[in-house]
């Protein structure tokens, strides 16, 4: 693929989680037509760990299911100038507990959450409906392309 996905984690998880993620990201950045050599990092974390990076970073003292920070410079030392889109925390906790309300299992649920971040990385948004339904739209078009077709996030997600 032509774009690196830096995977780290806190705690151990599942290779199936790791491969999953990457496969969405990969996806969300082909369907985005990003320039080959982009980079991210999705960090797979636990609540409490997202919930200081939420903190932190938005002033908000409770877990999220993603977070993402956008990056845009080069990175320092890389033979072609890599573009480093920015980085993306993702709470299993919160992945394991929306799986399970919406009934599907949790890798579904963690690329839609890799999809939903690389999407912020790349600007968009949803702060009104008219953001929202641009971003839930392209969101769709990605996950039907990673044979997600039913897996969308609940009306009350990313409130962020």
């Amino acid at each position: 693929m032509p774009y690196t996905v830096d995977l780290q984690c806190t705690i151990p998880y599942p290779m199936p989680y790791l491969r999953a993620v990457a496969k969405a990201a990969n996806m969300a950045m082909t369907h985005e037509s990003v320039s080959n050599g982009a980079a991210c990092t999705i960090l797979l974390t636990d609540d409490d760990y997202i919930r200081q990076l939420n903190i932190q970073y938005r002033g908000e003292d409770r877990a999220t299911d993603v977070l993402s920070f956008p990056g845009g410079d080069p990175i320092p030392g890389s033979e072609e100038l890599l573009e480093y889109l920015g980085d993306i925390a993702i709470s299993v906790d919160m992945a394991k507990l929306q799986a399970a309300s919406k009934g599907h299992e949790t890798t579904a649920e963690l690329q839609l959450l890799a999809v939903h971040g690389v999407l912020h990385l790349l600007g968009y948004d949803h702060y009104d409906e008219a953001e929202r339904a641009a971003m839930w739209a392209v969101q769709t078009a990605i996950l039907e392309r990673l044979g997600l077709s039913g897996i969308q996030p609940t009306e009350d997600e990313y409130d962020d």
